[in-house]
C-alpha cells in the first residue's frame, strides 16, 4: 500500500487568526517535490485533551504524520504531554536533547546548566521514552520521532527544514514509487450535478483513477476566466489518465456543452 502523509498544525493563534498558517501549503510543496501527497490535514487547538485524542486516534493508523508546533516550555505548549499521555508513557528527558541544549545555552553565553532559566530550557528535551531526536539546524533545540509520527517546532525556519531531512533520510524508497498524471477541461453552461453521472462512469470504467469536479464562479478572483465553469478532471496513473481524459472529453462532447481543453 502507498504511504499516507498527514499534517497536524497546533496553535490558537491560528485559529484565531492572530498568525496566518504557512505549513500545509509548504509541506505539499515538499511532499510533491519527491512524487508523495498529502492525505489529510488538521488544525489543532492548544488544548491538551484534543491533542491527546487527536495523536492517539492517528499513531493507531500507520499514517506517516508531521505535526508542527506547541513542543516548547511554555504553559500553551502541550504537544510533548499529549503525546505521552496518547502512548501512555510519562515524559523524561532525553539524553541526546539535553546535550543539544545544553550546547545551544553554552553559544548564548549561558552555560550554567543549574540556572532556573537553563533548567527550563531543558524541559524542551522531555520527550516520551523511545523516541528520536529530530535535529534543529537553526538553533539545535531539538523534536522529536515517536514511531512514523514527527514533531517539530511551529516556527517555520525550524519546522521545514527538519519536515525535509525526515523525508530525505527515512522514506527515499517512496519518492516518485508510484507516478502520478492529471488532465483536466473547462465546461460552461452546466450544472455540476449534470456532470456527475459522466464522472460516475469514468471511475467505473477505469479503475485506479480519480475525477475531479473544481466550479467556479467566475468572478475573476481565483486567476482563471471570468465566466462562471467547472473544471473537470481525471487523476492516477499515468498509462490510464490519457484513455480517463478521452473517455470524459467524448462524454463532455455528447452533451452538447461548451467546453475547453486545457
Amino acid at each position: 500500500m502507498p504511504l499516507r502523509f498527514g499534517l497536524f498544525v497546533i496553535g490558537d493563534e491560528i485559529l484565531s487568526g492572530r498568525r496566518s498558517d504557512r505549513h500545509l501549503s509548504r509541506v505539499i510543496e515538499l511532499l510533491r517535490a519527491r512524487g508523495l501527497s498529502l492525505g489529510w490535514a488538521q488544525y489543532l487547538p492548544d488544548e491538551r485533551a484534543t491533542l491527546i485524542e487527536a495523536f492517539g486516534r492517528s499513531l493507531a493508523t500507520q499514517d506517516v504524520v508531521f505535526s508542527c508546533g506547541g513542543i516548547g516550555s511554555t504553559p500553551d505548549d502541550h504537544t510533548r504531554q499529549a503525546v505521552a499521555a496518547a502512548v501512555g508513557r510519562k515524559l523524561e528527558l532525553h539524553p541526546e536533547a539535553a546535550a543539544l541544549i545544553a550546547a545551544r545555552c553554552a553559544e548564548l553565553g549561558q552555560p550554567d546548566m543549574t540556572t532556573a532559566e537553563n533548567r527550563q530550557r531543558l524541559t524542551m528535551g522531555e520527550f516520551p521514552p523511545g523516541s528520536r531526536i529530530i535535529p534543529n539546524p537553526f538553533n539545535r533545540i531539538p523534536g522529536f520521532a515517536i514511531a512514523h509520527h514527527y514533531f517539530v517546532p511551529g516556527f517555520p525556519a525550524m519546522a521545514w527544514p527538519m519536515v525535509e531531512a525526515v523525508l530525505d533520510s527515512e522514506y527515499t524508497e517512496h519518492f516518485h514509487a508510484e507516478p502520478m498524471a492529471e488532465r483536466s477541461l473547462l465546461i460552461f453552461g452546466t450544472a455540476e450535478s449534470a456532470v456527475v453521472p459522466i464522472l460516475l462512469e469514468i471511475e467505473r470504467d477505469f479503475p485506479g483513477v480519480r475525477t475531479f469536479s473544481l466550479p467556479s464562479l467566475g468572478d475573476g478572483r481565483d486567476g482563471r476566466i471570468a465566466r462562471r465553469h467547472i473544471e473537470l478532471g481525471v487523476k492516477g496513473p499515468p498509462e490510464r489518465v490519457d484513455a480517463a481524459f478521452e473517455a470524459l472529453r467524448r462524454a463532455v462532447q455528447t452533451s452538447g456543452a461548451e467546453f475547453l481543453m486545457r
